[in-house]
């Protein structure tokens, strides 16, 4: 069961199975970016929050993040995950394409998926330790990844429906 304090994501998964999250991300992004539309996905929904594209940006860049965590935790003993500032990683978003960055998700995604299906449920408890959250396992990574999902899917709907 997901624990909010390690995953703070754990909310938005409502009981629902990690790794189905996972796999229907790529097409629920398709199909909101495709909702959304080129003349708003660069429109931030109001001052000072991320537009769609940034979004996107944003989550191909967690997708790498979360993929080396991943096997970091699988390859590694008690492995410390660095965090990083979503911040300044958004730095240079304006001048990135949301399609590109949709691309890159997608084909990340699918890699990441394949070694998560091959180590669940295997290596589910497998120990890594973040900085800010503690010890967590292999498979409280991969709900952290689902949640993440989620709370942008939402945010992306949200936006889409306006």
């Amino acid at each position: 069961m997901p624990t909010a304090a390690l995953n703070p994501y754990a909310p938005f998964l409502e009981g629902r199975e990690p790794t189905s999250v996972l796999d229907a991300t790529i097409g629920r992004l398709r199909l909101l970016a495709a909702k959304i539309g080129p003349a708003r996905i660069t429109a931030p929904p109001a001052p000072g929050k991320w537009s769609p594209r940034d979004i996107l940006c944003h989550l191909a860049d967690c997708e790498i993040a979360f993929g080396f965590r991943l096997r970091q935790t699988l390859a590694e003993n008690n492995h410390t995950v660095q965090p990083f500032d979503q911040e300044k990683w958004a730095a240079p978003y304006a001048s990135f394409d949301a399609d590109q960055a949709l691309a890159t998700f997608a084909a990340i995604r699918r890699w990441n998926l394949v070694l998560i299906e091959g180590s669940l449920p295997a290596h589910a408890g497998k120990t890594v330790t973040h900085p800010e959250r503690g010890a967590m396992t292999f498979s409280t990574l991969v709900e952290t990844m689902a949640g993440h999902d989620l709370n942008h899917l939402a945010q992306l709907e949200r936006i889409a429906a306006a």
